[in-house]
Order: C-alpha cells, then structure tokens, then sequence
C-alpha cells in the first residue's frame, strides 16, 4: 500500500503526443460550468499555471490576453486551470480583463487528470496542451515562454509542415551557377 501510494505522488503518468485528451468538468471565473466537450470541433489550447497574480502566470494569460483575436480568427479556444479558487479566479480575470475561461481546480481533479500536479506545492505544473478538432493531443508545451506563449503556440499548430522550397526561377539558377565558378 505504501509503495503503491508512493509510486502515485512521484510518477504520475504523462500524456502522450497522438493520445485522446481526457474529458473534464469545472467552474470558470464567472460560477459557469465548462467542460472540454463543450468545444468539440475546435481547436483547444489548455494550459496549466501555479497560481493567480504571480508574475510568471500574469504574463502569460496578458500574452493570451493580447493575442486573443489572432487566436480566435484561427479558431482557437483558450482555456486556463490552476488550483486557484473561483473566487481567486474571479480577481485575477477582472483585474486582467481576460476574455477567455479559467478554470478553478481547487479539488487537483483536473491537475491530476492531466498529470501536471506539483504534489509537495500543491499547484499545477506550468504546461499547455494544444488538442486537435478531434480531441486528440497535437502538442505538449512543458516550459511554455509566459511572454510569447501564443507565438509558440502558433508556431507548433501552423508551422509544422516544412517550408516548401520555392522552385528556382532560371535567372537564379544562372545566378547560383556564377557563384559555384567563384568559389571553385
């Protein structure tokens, strides 16, 4: 029983890349009840942040905050879970004027759920998961830049195809073939 106990509180098991995002339930800033199915169809940024006004975790949902109409204009929903109360959610969206849910996982169920739970802390993990159209985890952000976090989260979701090369035009292929000479 020990072991087992002891085996839970340090190896949580983590979320793969390609795997079913687990489904959740909880509170938002405004007392309303959200669930990750209610978003079924769309792509989902969840992240995961210790704590409501820190620094780390107000620059991050100000970064969101900032970029929310890029976000949306690509079809993309923002969803943010710590332990905070909802309450303490209350205040930190106000004070922000964040126009997108967080979560209040003051219980851990979702934290755990997901595996991001910082057990002697009694916080989550700072982490991001982007989750495809079909529910499916794309993408697991686990030390996302709180100042740039949507500009990694665009680069991931649209820019991980490789560039095409662009076909040489014959005035260039001339240019490249001069430029062999001199270097040989």
């Amino acid at each position: 029983m020990f072991l087992s106990t002891l085996f839970k509180l340090f190896f949580v098991p983590q979320l793969a890349i390609g795997t079913m995002a687990p489904q959740f339930s909880g509170d938002n800033q405004h007392k309303k009840k959200i669930s990750l199915s209610d978003y079924a169809g769309q792509k989902i940024v969840v992240y995961f942040y210790p704590k409501d006004n820190t620094p780390g975790c107000t620059a991050q949902a100000c970064n969101l905050r900032d970029n929310m109409k890029t976000l949306t204009d690509k079809g993309i929903v923002v969803l943010g879970i710590s332990t905070d109360n909802v309450s303490s959610h209350e205040k930190f969206s106000a004070d922000y004027q964040l126009p997108f849910s967080i979560i209040a996982d003051a219980d851990k169920t979702i934290t755990k759920l997901y595996g991001v739970e910082m057990a002697a802390l009694g916080m989550s993990k700072r982490t991001t998961f982007l989750i495809n159209e079909k529910g499916i985890i794309e993408h697991i952000i686990t030390s996302p830049d709180t100042r740039q976090h949507t500009e990694e989260i665009l680069r991931l979701w649209y820019n991980t195809q490789p560039q095409q090369e662009r076909p040489i035009q014959p005035a260039q292929e001339e240019k490249k073939k001069k430029r062999k000479l001199m270097f040989f």
